[in-house]
């Protein structure tokens, strides 16, 4: 009897101590606040927000104060998650050959954004951007890094992010931008989210307007062969701002033609700058290439 006495009297002590290990766990986990992060699919949101404010997905036709919009998510996450710090801004976005735009660099150096990029396809359409989407919230989710991630997205092919990320208990909330007509975010990840939120006009309206016509225009709207070569020669410098001189000397041996990808990059770089199509006009577009080589050459 004895012997059974002290090893009940063994027993309570082990469950005791048990108890304790587990309060003191509770305790910290009590302690430590909850951190969420903001996803945004930069494709969806130059789609939307541009056919919302400027009444065009063609991003050539408006400008996105990116810095202003990523502060004022910031913000209005604060106020959905007030018990909660943010981890970071995640901007997925693409890219020829991954290589930054001046814009995306910009919003890379921003604090607390991390950019992201996918490539870009002949035409112009997003590749990779949805896997990078999930691995950033599976990865995150499965270190408990966030509690809580808030998802600027409406493609399909995010359910499987989503999925993966509430598979280790993170809450996923599905933010979209209004619609003027219908929806513009699949239903199967309507289906799938913790939340959804709807940023209406007058968020977005600071941030997304029109772009107007460089004064060089002429009555006729076609601009001289002089206007476009410094377009060229513009570009050219912003280019090699972004890229860094490495980049752009492999092109030089190449003289006077650029690769395919690189020239349709000046191309669509340089309308959006005119407001006008070159597409049929050689002239135009010797010239702009004539002004890329110009500036290049003289830099090496």
């Amino acid at each position: 009897m004895e012997v059974m006495n002290e090893d009940l009297a063994a027993l309570h002590a082990r469950i005791d101590r048990t108890n304790e290990l587990l309060q003191r766990m509770l305790a910290e986990v009590a302690k430590t606040p909850s951190t969420h992060a903001i996803f945004v699919d930069a494709g969806y949101l130059y789609a939307a927000a541009g056919r919302l404010v400027a009444g065009t997905e063609d991003r050539r036709a408006f400008d996105l104060d990116a810095e202003g919009l990523i502060d004022a998510l910031i913000d209005r996450a604060r106020t959905i998650f007030a018990d909660s710090r943010l981890l970071r801004v995640y901007w997925y976005d693409g890219a020829r050959r991954r290589i930054h735009t001046a814009e995306q660099q910009s919003i890379a150096e921003l604090p607390d954004v991390k950019v992201r990029l996918g490539n870009l396809n002949a035409n112009n359409q997003q590749k990779g951007v949805d896997s990078l989407i999930r691995s950033d919230l599976e990865s995150l989710a499965r270190h408990r890094a966030i509690s809580d991630a808030a998802l600027l997205g409406g493609d399909e092919d995010l359910v499987s992010a989503v999925e993966a990320a509430q598979g280790y208990g993170a809450r996923v909330h599905l933010w979209g931008i209004e619609a003027p007509e219908g929806r513009n975010q699949a239903e199967p990840l309507l289906w799938e989210v913790d939340s959804q939120r709807t940023l209406d006009l007058d968020f977005f309206k600071p941030y997304v307007s029109r772009r107007t016509a460089p004064p060089y225009e002429s009555t006729t709207g076609r601009p001289a062969r002089e206007d476009v070569r410094f377009v060229g020669a513009q570009i050219a410098a912003k280019w090699l701002a972004a890229r860094g001189r490495d980049t752009l000397v492999e092109l030089l041996p190449g003289h006077p033609y650029l690769p395919g990808s690189v020239d349709q990059d000046l191309l669509v770089e340089a309308e959006g700058l005119l407001q006008y199509s070159l597409r049929g006009q050689a002239d135009l577009r010797r010239a702009l290439r004539d002004g890329f080589w110009d500036h290049l050459q003289a830099q090496y």
